[in-house]
């Protein structure tokens, strides 16, 4: 649960995410490469999550 006194869009948001098991994760990259990524998403038309999604879920199927 969110810290301090979340209102309710915030509970609701926190519970929904819970419910369909996305999280947040951080990374730290360079610069340049997470550009090039963003630009070249955006011209694909695809969101960044879904790309990297697309990703891992290639990695952990190859290996």
């Amino acid at each position: 649960m969110p810290k301090g006194n979340p209102n309710t869009q915030t509970r609701a948001t926190d519970k929904y995410q819970k419910k369909v098991g996305l999280m947040s994760k951080s990374y730290k990259l360079k610069k340049s490469l997470v550009d090039e990524f963003a630009k070249t998403c955006e011209k694909n038309g695809i969101s960044q999550a879904k790309q990297l999604s697309i990703l891992m879920s290639e990695y952990v199927k190859n290996n």
